[in-house]
């Protein structure tokens, strides 16, 4: 048995090195700093923020009941609009990104600046917000559906063709050799190698992609591209907002019913 001055003089132990504590008070220091100044910086003003549950009070009031004698009139063709909106800039999307996803997939390509090319392509789809793209539409074709859908493909190239891309990448290559060895052409590998194992993960990025650009396309009206957007900002420059009641309804009810369609779907397709 250790004697009490053997226990005594035991080290005691720590969780962290004083390194690592030291360098765990300088990432917290850093974090509130920036908490701090973002803070600052967005000039936060206490009197709005004690007013603010009155003006949502007195909002909500405007609000109801929602008049809905204007779906008919002006709401439902906006909505289907928008549903054509996201249907169409999907299919758009995915004709665009599966080649540059293919492009991407190293296994496929076997050339590394072709594959940082494709790559390059793929991360400026997704850098840019879909309201921008809508924007800079707007600003070539007018306002209206066709820059809405461009905004929707343009965004959308980026999230299909990086997920189908790396995809090809995690296809088993068992299937790829005995194809090869059988002396079969690429579109032979392709169709009867890589697509029976890509097909669950292409429909499911198809599927949920449809079903987030129903929602952006539900908001690209509020900059001029087409869709309930643009019902929704002159309702709201109106000040109709029994109006605005019934089309925040109906984008609620549009974006569950998607939700409802691409389960239903995704359990009898994959």
């Amino acid at each position: 048995m250790a004697s009490p001055a053997a226990i005594r003089e035991a080290p005691a132990w720590h969780r962290f090195t004083p390194g690592q504590r030291l360098a765990r008070f300088a990432i917290t220091l850093a974090i509130v700093a920036a908490i701090v100044a973002s803070i600052r910086s967005i000039e936060v003003i206490p009197e709005f923020l004690v007013d603010a549950p009155e003006q949502m009070a007195d909002l909500l009031m405007r609000m109801w009941p929602p008049d809905w004698s204007h779906y008919p009139s002006t709401v439902h063709e906006a909505l289907m609009e928008t549903i054509h909106i996201a249907s169409l800039g999907t299919l758009l999307a995915l004709v665009m990104a599966l080649p540059v996803g293919v492009l991407a997939a190293h296994n496929l390509v076997p050339s590394t600046p072709v594959n940082l090319a494709a790559k390059l392509v793929l991360v400026s789809s997704r850098s840019v917000n879909s309201l921008v793209w809508a924007l800079l539409f707007v600003g070539i074709f007018g306002p209206g559906a066709l820059a809405g859908t461009l905004a929707i493909a343009f965004r959308s190239i980026g999230f299909v063709g990086k997920l189908f891309g790396e995809a090809l990448e995690e296809a088993q290559p068992g299937p790829i050799e005995a194809l090869t060895a059988a002396g079969a052409p690429w579109v032979s590998r392709m169709t009867f190698g890589y697509w029976p194992q890509v097909k669950p993960a292409f429909w499911s990025i198809a599927l949920f992609r449809w079903d987030i650009n129903v929602r952006e396309s539900a908001v690209l009206g509020l900059v001029g591209a087409g869709g309930i957007g643009m019902a929704l900002d002159a309702a709201m420059n109106l000040f109709q907002w029994d109006r605005v009641a019934v089309i925040l309804v109906a984008i609620f009810a549009i974006v569950v019913v998607a939700e409802i369609v691409v389960t239903q779907v995704r359990q009898r397709v994959i």
